[in-house]
């Protein structure tokens, strides 16, 4: 088919026109936009929905879009009911672990106070997840947190046990109370009123500097023998010395700081001399209450009576519990759980 010559001078017109609107377009007023038809590539949807889930013709990375994380839903609230029963679960190992150790005596004193804080510990476990009565949100917080510094205060409680500055049940709790670790932990229970939540099930009684007079006898059997001990205390602290024969506590008595005492009427036989040294007796417990040490004095002390025609012979021992300048005895410090009190 052959063009008429205008045709054909209009073709090449309208190509160069084209090309030319092609090139230029960016150069044109924003007033007059390109006409055109407008194309895309891809497919636009939600993962997992229709379309091409690993990419389309226009998806570079190839990835498949990733889910959106969605928070675990927050317990429900327990009833009072619930609560209550957590409640006492929680605190029975820690009040009855709290009644040990006010018992009286230092032996196993260490395993006491470690116990507390494991109960604490394990109360602390229990309670911290749970979701409280909407109402007792805030006071279910506060008393959580009093128990974890409940605990970390018997962490503290047990070093002082370890270096022997606190010597008995009582006094550990007596330490806690000073620094009104004891009361804190009272008043946060409180905030849960009508809840059974209080844990401290003892009391404390306040700090004591309680004495023996200097020679007390503690205890005895019948001294019937001719032989003495003098006990020479230098120290500053007060002691109670202790006496075996054969195994068995034949004398026990009191020897305050800078103090001497003679025990008269020492049957025969070969003795043992114990000696404990530290602040504030308890004579209930048999035991100073603060700032304890405990040893054996090194040498076995022998007590013979004998008698040649008329001549009685018969031994008196002189030992101090103090060292002394040319001394031949080295005493032997003891644990606690090895002084026969």
């Amino acid at each position: 088919m052959s063009i008429p010559p205008a045709a054909r001078r209009l073709l090449p017109c309208a190509v160069v026109t084209m090309l030319t609107l092609t090139a230029c377009s960016s150069l044109l007023p924003e007033s007059e936009p390109v006409r055109g038809q407008a194309t895309a590539g891809g497919v636009v949807g939600e993962f997992g929905g229709r379309g091409d889930a690993q990419g389309g013709p226009g998806d570079s990375s190839g990835a498949a879009p990733s889910p959106t994380a969605s928070a675990p839903p927050s317990p429900a609230a327990l009833t009072p009911e619930d609560y209550r029963a957590e409640l006492e679960q929680a605190r029975g190992p820690v009040r009855e672990a709290l009644k040990k150790l006010a018992g009286n005596g230092g032996k196993s004193l260490d395993r006491r106070v470690k116990g507390i804080a494991d109960a604490v510990d394990d109360a602390v476990a229990r309670l911290e997840p749970l979701s409280p009565p909407v109402e007792l949100a805030a006071q279910h917080g506060n008393y959580v947190g009093a128990l974890r510094s409940f605990g970390t205060a018997f962490d503290g409680a047990l070093q002082d046990v370890e270096t022997q500055q606190a010597c008995t049940g009582p006094a550990v709790l007596t330490g806690l109370e000073k620094y009104g670790e004891l009361s804190r932990m009272k008043d946060a229970a409180a905030g849960l009123s009508g809840y059974p939540a209080d844990v401290v099930s003892v009391k404390a009684a306040g700090q004591r500097n309680r004495r023996l007079p200097n020679g007390r006898i503690i205890r005895s059997e019948s001294r019937t023998g001719r032989g003495s001990l003098k006990v020479h205390n230098g120290g500053k602290r007060d002691a109670v010395v202790v006496m075996l024969r054969g195994g068995k506590r034949v004398v026990t008595f009191y020897v305050r700081g800078k103090g001497k005492v003679t025990i008269s009427g020492v049957r025969d036989g070969k003795y043992k001399v114990f000696y404990t040294t530290g602040t504030d007796w308890d004579a209930k417990a048999r035991a100073f209450t603060r700032s304890c040490e405990f040893t054996q004095f090194g040498k076995t002390v022998p007590f013979k009576t004998t008698y040649s025609g008329s001549y009685i012979r018969w031994n008196n021992w002189t030992i101090t519990l103090h060292s002394v300048k040319g001394g031949t005895v080295r005493s032997k410090p003891l644990k606690p759980g090895d002084f026969p009190g």
